[in-house]
């Protein structure tokens, strides 16, 4: 006769009660936009985490500081070309990732985060807590954000 054993399997699932977010603070000088933009994606998401589920918001706050001071790989800065529509005929928008980064650099690092992360309701949620200054100051001091390396 075989002897059979079971083993009980304690699994640690996040709920939306029992979260602690963490507050980090990245410094964005000279770091590479895609490098960075993913994992600030991982850290929105919370799958740094062990308890990370999927269907929850186990992420954490990310604060990103000196976004003016963001450097792309290679020939990007030249020929990277962001598009968008405004909805009426003949209303495609174009512009290269300089005029971006020269008009507001915030906005060429959320596009950037924002792609990275899946297309649902929960990640609209979780873009909601990521703040992008271009300078090195931030409103954020009360919440005691640790410094994050990447």
């Amino acid at each position: 006769m075989q002897k059979t054993t079971t083993f009980a399997r304690k699994e640690q699932f996040g709920k939306n009660g029992d979260l602690q977010h963490k507050w980090y603070c990245v410094d964005a000088t000279d770091k590479t936009l895609g490098r960075l933009s993913s994992e600030i994606a991982k850290i929105l998401q919370g799958k740094h985490k062990p308890y990370y589920t999927p269907n929850v918001d186990t992420g954490d706050y990310v604060i990103v500081i000196n976004a003016n001071k963001i450097r792309l790989s290679s020939n990007k800065i030249e020929t990277k070309t962001y598009y968008h529509h405004t909805g009426y005929p003949g209303g495609l928008k174009q512009a290269t990732a300089k005029e971006i980064l020269a008009k507001n650099p915030a906005d060429l690092l959320s596009h950037a985060i924002k792609g990275m992360l899946p297309k649902n309701k929960l990640s609209r949620q979780v873009f909601t807590k990521l703040k992008i200054y271009n300078g090195s100051e931030h409103l954020h001091q009360s919440n005691q954000p640790e410094t994050l390396t990447i």
